[in-house]
């Protein structure tokens, strides 16, 4: 029920994402940015190298992108010490998780929420699930959705699906997301591009940030 240890693989580069059924475009008037649960009992299961490495990088970027354009940046972040009824089936596949310590819970520094930032406590996969993601994004305008963060084949995908579900687009930065394997993570961008999004690079992810549309 633990969380695997990974063997080092190469991110998606842009030339190798899927094409997507739908034609969106990403406009930083109506994206959001959400970072999801770069938290360091997620992240230490990585090498220190790639995916884990590059990933961060691109998120880094991604996160100022975004601020500078004023495009809202909310984070995903659990809290340690869940117990049933609260941790719910997770438990039977993933064990008892994190603890409430820093060493676990904290998002990892060169990622950290700054002022103005949104961080959602997460309690299942979907970023959307017992949270106020959707009404924070309305008041503000918002009904696109930028995903990084980890795990691309879980939380990310099933927050990619949630959001389709509720009339957000999506656009999933393939080589700014990291997963348990490349054949996970190519998964989840193919099932994504075929059913509810757009797999983006974090280049062209940046570029749509600093467009001034």
């Amino acid at each position: 029920m633990a969380l695997p240890g990974i063997t080092p693989y190469d991110p998606p580069s842009e030339a190798e994402l899927p094409t997507p059924r739908g034609a969106w475009q990403p406009n930083r008037d109506r994206l959001a940015l959400l970072v999801h649960d770069m938290q360091r009992y997620f992240c230490r299961i990585y090498p220190d190298a790639a995916p884990l490495t590059p990933v961060v990088a691109n998120i880094a970027r991604l996160i100022r992108a975004a601020r500078d354009a004023g495009v809202p940046v909310f984070y995903t972040a659990q809290k340690g010490d869940q117990f049933r009824p609260d941790r719910g089936l997770q438990a039977d596949l993933w064990g008892p998780g994190m603890s409430a310590t820093p060493e676990h819970e904290e998002i990892l520094p060169e990622l950290a929420p700054a002022d103005g930032d949104i961080v959602l406590v997460k309690h299942r996969y979907s970023a959307f699930q017992r949270s106020n993601l959707e009404h924070l994004m309305r008041v503000r305008g918002r009904d696109q959705l930028m995903i990084c963060g980890i795990y691309a084949h879980i939380g990310c995908l099933a927050t990619a699906a949630e959001a389709f579900q509720r009339d957000i687009e999506v656009f999933a930065v393939a080589d700014a997301q990291a997963d348990f394997s490349r054949e996970k993570q190519d998964m989840a961008m193919g099932w994504i591009a075929a059913t509810c999004g757009v797999p983006l690079s974090t280049r062209q992810a940046v570029a749509a940030l600093n467009e001034v549309k």
